[in-house]
């Protein structure tokens, strides 16, 4: 029995209901940043090792003997007894590093019958463990004054470094704080404690534990003053640890403290205006690893949402999915890299895009529309795609925040009718990238996303050149300025100015940075380009520069496909002109060019109408029996118009316009074959229908007719 309570004597986990500290490092094992343990002690986690300097130092200042005793020293007990006897009071302990541990586990008084208690504990904890574990234990969980617990707590609070770095003279004095944590540290009693650490210092000399450089050294190193801060890198990340656990993060520490303070500096100029944060990721593409992470830019300037980990929150999109659009549809077939997309005005249900600009340029090429983030082509696009097509197509990137239905968002998801978090859309920025540079089959050590999509390496490598064509915020041209660092990158500006967008992309890294106010308050003239852009480049800067561009895909990587280069389309037998392209394998199957025309190239009326006044060198063909003379531009087909009311609540009405190819026609109007008025060179007339189902109708001079269906709904 004596046995079988000697073997059970001992709990499994000494510490085990002992909270720990937050403790999150980088990549390389640099301290980013801790967060304090549940019972307000800062007590990094149990340690494995312990630094020689520290451990020959505590080994002979507490317990000379203890790598040959069981876990107790009957000489040392029998004289701490007599000391004690002859004193009158305790003065010496007599327990060995092996017994604290069990005192400090136990937590228990300080009586003759504690001490035997921590005697035999002592000598089944040698039976368990290791020296060394013991040693572990005893410097992972010793008081060392105040709220200070464990020695890399210690080192971190009052050297503001990790144990592995203490000097002779950093490991000495921690070696004897432990002796007395109550009544003496680096606050109070600075001399008595001075005077512990250089009579440790001798001795350690004196054995031969260091020279005698390095014991003068040591002799004339100054105590440490109050506890220091710790780090505090990645703020918003180290949140997001595991709580009272050490991580080990993929966030490269130098490139972590470099793209924090680009961010911050740049935060605080923007403050300035009224935009209160800003975030950035940058992502290792080879990898698929966060190497950089700034979840709400300069916390310490207090203002409301600055704690928002901004990174990780939902936000508008804006614009900035439109490349995911264009690369899934060239890959699909349903646009080729030069297509013209229509840009012109249309309601679609109530929904009447505009572009920033308020302009409409007729007709853009597909690459173009992109570069330059037109809306309405986009919107044009994403209703040939499909709403529900695309939808799928963002949740299988990983955009998690897109949870209703694809009909609850329609054809606004293009632009910024869904909300993103910047970790994902970054992600899906670089998951793009892997797949190009063909690091998404094991090779990276990173699997793919399940369900992630297939990209077509030709669609991809029309995506990266448009994107690479938009316009920089620093007005420095790649092309003609060696120097500069090329990037594919986008923007994207929410409704109302209260999100900016900015993602980059070269074949080493993606980084995304979104600016605005965490609690959503628009700001006029918050956009992608002017608040994010800059510090997106910035950061771009600050990585290591390898000097590649994503390599061209190879001539068996698509299909050969002669182009009308005037549409976009494929080449049709009237196309005057053709250029070889080359193609991913869907486009084949889409329409020939629809704008040639008797050998003319010819855009329907609505697309002339704005396409005419910056394209002077456009003709068109006035007489074609091909082709369409008139277009109404407002409204289209199917449309819900909803009239606006004045102060008064009288009717004020819409206008509704169209387009003639003779710039002299006259047009007769007629709402319900009732005749409402004649238009000339000019074809706009503002009418107030009532509310229902109606029918416009135009007649021209020639007899030529068109009409359009409409629905005015109730206010």
């Amino acid at each position: 029995m004596l046995l079988l309570g000697y073997l059970f004597c001992l709990p499994r986990n000494l510490f085990r209901n002992v909270p720990c500290s937050t403790v999150v490092y980088s990549a390389e094992g640099e301290l980013l940043g801790a967060r304090i343990a549940e019972d307000q002690q800062w007590r990094f986690p149990p340690c494995d090792t312990v630094p020689d300097r520290y451990a020959k130092a505590v080994i002979r200042f507490e317990d000379r003997h203890f790598w040959w005793h069981p876990g107790v020293n009957p000489v040392s007990l029998v004289r701490a007894l007599v000391d004690n006897i002859r004193s009158g009071h305790v003065v010496s302990g007599g327990s060995t590093l092996t017994m604290q541990v069990i005192r400090i586990s136990r937590g228990r008084e300080r009586t003759l019958w504690q001490k035997l208690i921590e005697a035999v504990q002592a000598t089944r904890l040698e039976l368990r463990y290791s020296k060394r574990k013991i040693l572990a234990l005893y410097a992972s969980y010793a008081p060392f004054g105040g709220n200070v617990v464990g020695l890399e707590a210690a080192a971190w609070r009052y050297f503001g470094r990790p144990a592995g770095e203490l000097s002779w003279g950093e490991a000495a004095t921690l070696a004897v704080l432990p002796n007395a944590p109550a009544s003496m540290h680096p606050g109070k009693n600075r001399d008595a404690l001075l005077e512990k650490r250089n009579r440790l210092l001798e001795h350690l000399y004196q054995h031969g534990e260091m020279d005698a450089d390095s014991y003068e050294a040591a002799l004339s190193e100054p105590l440490p003053e109050e506890p220091l801060p710790l780090p505090s890198l990645a703020s918003h990340y180290v949140e997001s640890c595991p709580k009272g656990e050490q991580t080990r993060t993929t966030l490269r520490y130098g490139m972590q403290k470099s793209v924090e303070a680009a961010v911050d500096r740049r935060s605080d100029e923007l403050a300035r205006e009224g935009v209160g944060d800003m975030a950035a990721v940058v992502m290792d593409n080879r990898t698929g690893e966060v190497v950089a992470y700034v979840g709400n830019a300069s916390s310490g300037r207090e203002r409301p949402g600055s704690q928002v980990d901004i990174a990780a929150s939902a936000r508008s999109t804006g614009s900035i999915l439109k490349p995911f659009l264009f690369a899934a549809a060239l890959q699909d077939g349903f646009i080729l890299p030069q297509t013209l997309l229509p840009d012109i005005p249309v309601n679609m249900g109530g929904f009447a895009p505009q572009n920033f600009d308020r302009q409409f340029y007729g007709a853009v090429h597909a690459s173009e529309a992109l570069a330059r983030s037109l809306n309405v082509p986009a919107v044009f696009l994403l209703r040939t795609y499909g709403v529900p097509r695309f939808h799928e197509l963002l949740q299988r990137c990983g955009l998690t925040t897109l949870g209703q239905d694809a009909s609850h968002y329609g054809l606004s998801l293009i632009l910024g009718g869904g909300e993103g978090r910047l970790t994902e859309i970054t992600a899906a920025y670089s998951a793009l990238v892997r797949s190009y540079m063909g690091w998404e089959d094991g090779r990276s050590g990173r699997k793919s996303a399940r369900n992630a999509p297939a990209w077509d390496r030709v669609a991809l490598w029309y995506t990266f050149e448009a994107l690479k064509e938009v316009n920089r915020p620093d007005e420095l041209d790649w092309r003609l300025i060696t120097s500069v660092r090329r990037a594919a990158w986008k923007t994207g500006t929410s409704y109302g100015f209260r999100d900016a967008w900015a993602v980059g992309m070269t074949p080493d890294y993606t980084i995304g940075v979104w600016a605005g106010n965490a609690e959503g308050q628009g700001v006029p003239g918050l956009t992608g380009a002017r608040a994010a852009g800059p510090v997106m480049f910035d950061i771009l800067n600050l990585l290591p520069e390898s000097g590649r561009w994503f390599p061209e895909p190879g001539p068996d990587e698509g299909v050969w496909a002669d182009v009308c280069p005037s549409s976009g389309h494929l080449a049709g037998p009237d196309c005057p002109e053709t250029v070889s392209m080359l193609l991913p394998q869907a486009c084949l199957e889409s329409d020939p060019c629809p704008y040639h025309a008797d050998g003319v190239f010819t855009l329907t009326p609505a697309m002339e109408w704005y396409y005419k006044p910056h394209h002077p060198e456009y003709t068109g063909a006035v007489k074609s029996t091909s082709t369409a003379l008139m277009e109404f531009i407002y409204p289209s087909g199917g449309t819900t118009l909803y009239l606006p009311r004045q102060l008064d609540g009288s009717v004020q009405g819409a206008v509704f316009r169209l387009a003639h190819r003779k710039s002299d026609a006259t047009v007769w109007w007629h709402l319900d074959q009732t005749y409402v008025g004649e238009t000339r060179f000019i074809h706009e007339l503002r009418l107030a229908p009532s509310v229902g189902k109606h029918s416009l109708t135009c007649v021209d001079a020639d007899g030529n007719s068109v009409s359009v269906g409409f629905t005015v709904g109730e206010n």
